[in-house]
Parts: structure tokens; sequence; C-alpha cells
């Protein structure tokens, strides 16, 4: 993995860019996101990242959105907290900029594909990486490719109906918000120093991750789950409860054989969108 690939994420805040050469990158660049501007204002926010890391021996780009996205055409639809982006065909402005392929899919697909190709996924045929952040997303490996389903749906488990809600309402980093009306950075803050009310929370949230867990063996029956976003942080304080709840599964020799692991990467939207190019070879 020596080519030279720029790995972009784009968020709701931010942009940043690194030049991806198999698992280590330059030092990376970052932008402010004009997100209430129109949709040029914004190109020109990633053009002033990639302009910066774009050179003669880079072989393609890979930039990660939080939106649905039509992979082939690399349009993007309805990115979340950028209004004017509503139907933006990202790779064509792209590739006629900068002259190399540009590869594009949401976050939580380019987690799951730089989890696979630099992560913890080597070696597996199929893997989930499911993303714990304010919300439950997911990137689905079969047969060592990303699937993103045919309106790059799939994976989409945090919608799926769970008690009185959604399920990730419950299993996820805004369980705490949404349950019990509290802060989860502080609850986190409170587990750290062992406060018994935050590990208490934090053992509640391992049963909804885990039921969460559960979904997905139902579904796809993967070798290895990696749970990546910002709860991954708090795994020890959870997966204990987590596991209780994998091991009522009804079948009992998936629950026995599946590997949930909370991921190691640092970097990991720049690392997964890069790893976009690695997917398509």
């Amino acid at each position: 993995m020596s080519t030279k690939v720029i790995g972009v994420d784009l968020g709701a805040t931010n942009v940043r860019g690194a030049v991806v050469t198999g698992d280590k990158l330059s030092a990376i660049i970052s932008a402010r996101i004009h997100s209430e501007g129109s949709v040029d204002d914004v190109l020109n926010d990633i053009y002033q990242v990639v302009d910066q890391l774009m050179a003669d021996d880079i072989a393609a780009i890979g930039i990660g959105v939080p939106s649905v996205v039509d992979v082939e055409q690399g349009i993007v639809y309805d990115v979340l907290y950028i209004p004017s982006w509503v139907e933006v065909p990202l790779k064509k402005h792209m590739e006629a900029r900068y002259h190399v392929p540009v590869f594009v899919n949401n976050d939580a697909n380019c987690f799951a594909v730089g989890e696979y190709h630099l992560g913890k996924g080597g070696g597996v045929d199929s893997m989930i990486g499911l993303t714990l952040g304010t919300g439950l997303g997911a990137g689905v490996i079969i047969n060592k490719k990303l699937f993103a389903g045919y309106n790059c749906g799939a994976g989409e488990f945090g919608l799926l109906d769970y008690k009185d809600n959604i399920l990730e309402y419950y299993a996820s980093g805004s369980f705490f918000q949404n349950v019990y009306g509290l802060d989860g950075t502080q609850v986190f803050a409170d587990a750290q120093k062992g406060d018994k009310r935050a590990l208490e929370l934090y053992a509640e949230l391992g049963t909804h991750i885990g039921h969460a867990v559960k979904m997905v063996i139902y579904a796809l029956d993967p070798q290895l789950i990696i749970l990546g976003g910002s709860v991954r942080l708090a795994f020890d304080y959870f997966q204990k409860t987590m596991w209780d709840e994998i091991r009522t599964c009804v079948y009992t020799k998936s629950a026995e054989r599946i590997r949930v692991e909370a991921s190691e990467l640092q970097n990991s939207g720049i690392l997964g969108a890069a790893a976009l190019y690695y997917d398509a070879q």
C-alpha cells in the first residue's frame, strides 16, 4: 500500500484531509465549512484543503460525507448540517478540478472500509463497522468488499424500531440525553472517576448496544463487529452488559463466535475515505 491517496472527511463544521500512504498520514489540513453557504461555498472549502495536498504522485481522492450517496455517480444527497447540499455531483466537480479518480461514500461506510483495510478487519471475509456517536450508523463488508446497498442505505440498523422509539435513540451516545436528560460528556467523565450512577448508566447503555449487535447478527451473521464513534472510548464501562445481551441470541453459535471490538484507529474518517480507493481495486 505505497500508493498515495488523499482522504477527505467532510463534517458538520470542518473539512479535514491528508495524504494517506498505507496507514500513514501526512500532516492534516483542515478548514471551516461555511455550512449555511451555497453549494459553491462549501465546494471551495473542500478545494481549500485538497489544493494544499494535491501533487503529481496522488493516485486518487476519497471523500466521506454525512449523507446518502449515489456511489457510482458520486452524487451526494441531503448532506446533514449543510442545507444547500441537496443534490451535488461531488465526484464530477472534484475530477474536473484534480484529474484523478474520486471515490465518494457516506461516513459510516468509510469507517468500515478503513477498519477493514487499515485497522482490525484484516483477514476476515465479513465485518460490520458500527459507529456509535450521536446516532448509530453502520458500514457493511461482505466477501471482502463494501456493500453499500442499492441506494447506499445498507446497514441503517439505528433506524429500526426498538422499544418506544428507534434503536439509535437508546444505542448511541445520545442515550443519556434522550432518556435521562444528562450530558453524555459529563457521564463519561463521572464514569472515569468511578461514579456509581454513571457506571450504572453505562451498564444500561451496554444492554441496548448488545441488542444492536444481536440485530446485526440476525441480519448478516458477520465474523467481526468494530465499534467506532465517541462511545467506543467507554467500551470498558459497557462491554459486560453488552455481552450479557449478545448471549441471549437465539443462534448460540453465532453469539459464541462473533468478535466485537472497539476501534483503535486514529483519524478514521480520513483513513476510511482514502481506503475507498483500496476497496475499488
